[in-house]
């Protein structure tokens, strides 16, 4: 990623409190309304996994969601929304569901997505602007696991883990460390 995009993404976020207090935290709603930081951010996510070839992307409830689509249009495949705390709007609907480990506000999510839209011949890229935990990821890896589908990996804007382990298990790439901004 360009030292360029690093300093826009730097400049676009918004620092709430102190780094002592527990409520400290990053505003990165910046980044939204910046349109040719917007712009960028499907393709320098989608260049983390450039030899992968995903065959679907996915992001999670809610700025998965914003960034997902951005990234599925850099390869030029769909995208699947994981849905947090919801049920199907139907009793018809088939859907794919697991719980996750705490994630960074120490809850437990419900997450979820429509089985008809995942099948074990997709190869899944799962995007987010940030992570910190990794219990939300690791719960979303674990539903792409039930549908036997390829993980592929995990790109990130900003990448706040403490565990390498996670990051290796998750196969997470980042445009930068929580550190960088």
């Amino acid at each position: 990623m360009s030292n360029q995009l690093r300093t826009r993404l730097r400049a676009a976020t918004v620092w709430h409190g102190d780094r002592t207090d527990d409520h400290w935290y990053a505003d990165v709603t910046g980044w939204w309304r910046a349109p040719g930081l917007l712009q960028d951010l499907g393709p320098a996510l989608g260049a983390l996994f450039e030899d992968e070839r995903p065959t679907v992307v996915l992001g999670p409830e809610s700025r998965g969601c914003l960034l997902g689509p951005l990234v599925a249009l850099h390869f030029g495949v769909g995208f699947v929304e994981v849905r947090k705390n919801r049920g199907p709007s139907c009793d018809s609907d088939a859907w794919r569901r697991r719980t996750t480990p705490p994630d960074y506000r120490d809850r437990h999510l419900d997450l979820g997505f429509r089985k008809r839209l995942v099948s074990a011949s997709d190869r899944v890229l799962m995007v987010d602007e940030w992570i910190e935990t990794g219990g939300q990821a690791l719960g979303v890896q674990g539903l792409f696991e039930d549908a036997e589908a390829t993980w592929l990996g995990l790109a990130t804007v900003v990448d706040g883990l403490r565990s390498n382990e996670f990051r290796r298990r998750l196969g997470l790439r980042s445009l930068v460390n929580l550190r960088d901004l």
